[in-house]
């Protein structure tokens, strides 16, 4: 029962957020380009739920992105209230576009447990490593898209929805963050499903 209401309890949770958040953002321009993405992503879930009912834990793994990134949108990511985090441990920037980042990482749960169900993948090796290989690739176009954005944009625009924040390592440190969130989402997927997994080959 659960589990059937959930994705529609998650879909409220995030209009209601996308209502809020679109009510005076720090820049409109910014606003419009990083939802955009998380509203692809939405509907992406939307149309895979037509055909392929996630677990719980999927449904949760896949919103804390939705709901990160769409708070993100709102102030941008370098401007969001997270001094909590910066002063604590001594930060020289705002580091909430990595815990960003790092949720997307989380994308790589559902896919495993989509690659599992429908039994695509007879290996264990790759039904464990596949997964964080497609959150690499995703992260690096992503990347790209946001380069692309940013020359083509206003420049103040693109700079915002960079989030570079004057790092010039900073795509391939958010690649490193997506990489990291994978590896650690896969690690509660096997022991979530290790007696499925154990029954594969090598």
């Amino acid at each position: 029962m659960i589990k059937n209401k959930l994705p529609v309890v998650l879909l409220g949770c995030y209009v209601v957020l996308f209502a809020v958040c679109a009510i005076n953002p720090y820049d409109r321009t910014v606003w419009f380009a990083e939802n955009f993405a998380v509203l692809c992503v939405v509907c992406g879930i939307a149309w895979l739920h037509r055909i392929h009912h996630f677990s719980v834990m999927s449904y949760a793994c896949m919103s804390v992105f939705i709901v990160l990134h769409t708070i993100g949108g709102h102030y941008t990511f370098a401007l969001v209230p997270f001094d909590f985090v910066t002063d604590t441990f001594g930060f020289e920037r705002n580091h909430y576009d990595r815990l960003g980042h790092f949720s997307v990482g989380f994308y790589a749960y559902p896919i495993a447990e989509m690659i599992c169900k429908k039994r695509l993948i007879s290996s264990r090796m790759l039904l464990l490593l596949f997964p964080i290989f497609s959150i690499c690739a995703v992260a690096g176009l992503y990347e790209v898209v946001e380069w692309w954005y940013a020359v083509s944009a206003d420049p103040d625009a693109g700079i915002a929805v960079l989030g570079s924040q004057g790092d010039i390592w900073d795509a391939q440190k958010d690649i490193l963050a997506d990489t990291l969130g994978a590896l650690f989402i896969m690690i509660i997927f096997y022991f979530t499903h290790r007696s499925k997994i154990d029954t594969l080959s090598n």
